[in-house]
């Protein structure tokens, strides 16, 4: 039985609206940053949500964003306020006592990937896995290198540029890493069968890297 639990975390003077979904003895707990213009709603992200959480991990996610923030274009490209307000989510984590002792994991998508491992470059939030669907992870710039998590970066094979970048982002990050192509699937994975695909790549690699 998963329990739900609706959760307001603060990060400066904003408020942010998530839900923690925890299945029976989780073996981790994964936090979701949206990409732009998406919300704690995403299908996709909650698509893969349930997956994890049907392979016994917790699940957070959130808007990093206010309605009022959203609405301003910009602010959903500015990495520096996405990475804060997602370290906040972070902390929150670990000091919540049903999960504080669980291992960490980061599943960011299009800019969310890039505040996720601006997130994890911060060896002080012991950010235990990283998965990016269809990110931006060349938008996290310098902190690539400092990012020793292990890091699984995902990409439609159609997704055009997006592909190179992550493949340069490959390069530059320091810790154990991997990309993943999916075939076919474009920037949304919105083809048959390859958001599923997203889904049993990141469940793999998040019970790998929880040591469980």
């Amino acid at each position: 039985m998963t329990r739900k639990l609706l959760s307001s975390i603060v990060a400066g003077a904003a408020t942010m609206e998530g839900m923690l979904e925890l299945p029976a003895a989780p073996i981790g707990v994964v936090l979701f940053a949206h990409g732009s213009g998406s919300s704690r709603f995403s299908p996709r992200n909650n698509q893969v949500a349930a997956a994890l959480r049907d392979a016994g991990m917790a699940t957070l996610l959130l808007d990093l964003l206010t309605p009022e923030e959203d609405a301003t274009y910009r602010n959903r490209f500015d990495i520096e306020v996405l990475a804060a307000r997602l370290h906040a989510a972070a902390t929150w984590l670990g000091t919540e006592p049903l999960t504080a002792p669980l291992p960490l994991g980061l599943f960011g998508a299009s800019t969310g990937a890039a505040a996720a491992l601006r997130v994890a470059a911060d060896s002080g939030t012991g950010i235990a896995a990283v998965v990016s669907r269809g990110g931006r992870p060349d938008l996290a710039g310098a902190a690539l290198g400092q990012v020793i998590a292990p890091t699984l970066l995902i990409v439609g094979g159609e997704d055009g540029v997006v592909v190179d970048l992550n493949r340069q982002a490959l390069a530059a990050l320091g810790g154990p890493k991997e990309l993943k192509v999916v075939s076919g699937a474009t920037h949304l994975f919105e083809e048959p069968g390859a958001l599923e695909q997203v889904a049993q790549l990141a469940t793999n690699w998040f019970v790998h890297h929880f040591d469980v």
